[in-house]
């Protein structure tokens, strides 16, 4: 919305600023923060005051959980989407599509992690939505948001797979690229959705890997920048660097209240539209190996649960003595927030070599 006073520069030098996407991502976070800041306690104590309990913690899992977090409200992911949202559309350029499939992918992913949540609070219960119904879902709105962005790319790239730290053209997937994009948008979400059971512990990653994601868009979509460090220009995809500074705020703004102990959870709600979002962002700046790197610890906390479950079905063992595999560590007897520290610097170790793809060609 403030992009189009850019406009305006024509004659009045002072609004030339609105054009610059750098200023556009500072204004973005700024508000995207502040707007979670002020609203925040509000939104924590009507929760708190609808739900009653809070979300249900599981009884199998550490003890300490049980005293430490019962109570607690969810759908703290209602605070980083209303901040992030609200930002997106005052600060982007709205006639940008990449920015719209990025949105619809953030909000319906939002909207199926809500429906989740409300029927875990109302319950009392940890099975909610359907599993099959809502990956059929997700899936739906995945693919409509890779149809979306693959129409808006050039055709050369459009269904190609691009590999890091190899320069040159990708390995064409055409109609299967669809489907491939879509198992990323799907899988980041609930990668991000399986990570999140310590207090902090997926919001940081989450930040860090908008961060990364915001620097590959703005490089991606600049047409110097991206013949300099040979990546494939995608012309339009520089505007998601502002929907990731969005993310970056609101996610800073609810970390405020969500550190240890937290007043507040997430939940499906937040850990689904974040890692829906993250993923349409590596499709668009067709990046979608970096994001494996960089949201490498999603990728760990997913894998734990897999393994977990074929080992057990196949051989009545367990891998991990609880999955997700920070469950396992916390069994092992670190603290909590052990845990949050040690994988907060595991995900900036793989941020720095998921950014190092961009130069190593």
């Amino acid at each position: 919305m403030l992009y189009f006073l850019g406009q305006l520069g024509d004659s009045l030098a002072a609004f030339n600023v609105f054009r610059y996407i750098t200023f556009r991502t500072a204004g973005a976070v700024m508000t995207a923060l502040f707007f979670v800041f002020l609203f925040g306690p509000g939104m924590i104590a009507g929760l708190r005051l609808r739900q009653g309990r809070g979300q249900p913690i599981r009884e199998d899992g550490p003890q300490g959980h049980l005293l430490t977090k019962k109570g607690t409200p969810t759908m703290g992911g209602l605070m980083i989407l209303s901040g992030a949202v609200i930002s997106i559309l005052l600060w982007s350029n709205l006639s940008n599509l990449y920015v719209w499939a990025v949105l619809f992918v953030t909000i319906s992913f939002g909207a199926i992690g809500f429906y989740d949540d409300y029927l875990k609070v109302t319950k009392m219960s940890h099975k909610g939505f359907s599993g099959r119904q809502r990956l059929l879902i997700e899936a739906i709105v995945a693919l409509i948001a890779a149809y979306v962005m693959a129409s808006v790319t050039d055709p050369k790239i459009s269904t190609q797979l691009m590999f890091p730290f190899i320069k040159g053209s990708g390995l064409p997937l055409w109609y299967f690229f669809y489907v491939f994009a879509a198992f990323i948008i799907v899988g980041a979400g609930n990668s991000v959705n399986f990570t999140d059971g310590l207090d902090g512990l997926a919001i940081v990653p989450v930040m860090v890997a908008a961060a990364c994601f915001g620097l590959i868009a703005y490089l991606v979509g600049s047409a110097n920048f991206s013949e300099y460090l040979l990546l494939n220009y995608v012309p339009g995809t520089a505007e998601l660097s502002v929907v990731c500074g969005a993310l970056i705020g609101a996610g800073l703004g609810f970390l405020w209240f969500n550190a240890p102990p937290a007043q507040i959870f997430m939940g499906d709600t937040g850990s689904l539209a974040l890692g829906g979002a993250l993923g349409a962002i590596a499709v668009a700046t067709k990046h979608e190996i970096v994001l494996a790197i960089v949201g490498g610890l999603f990728v760990l906390e997913t894998v734990s649960v897999i393994v977990q479950v074929v080992s057990f079905k196949l051989t009545g063992k367990r891998v991990f003595k609880m999955a997700p595999i920070h469950h396992h560590f916390e069994m092992l007897g670190w603290t909590e927030s052990q845990v949050v520290i040690r994988f907060w610097i595991i995900s900036f170790v793989l941020a720095l070599i998921g950014l190092s793809s961009l130069k190593l060609r």
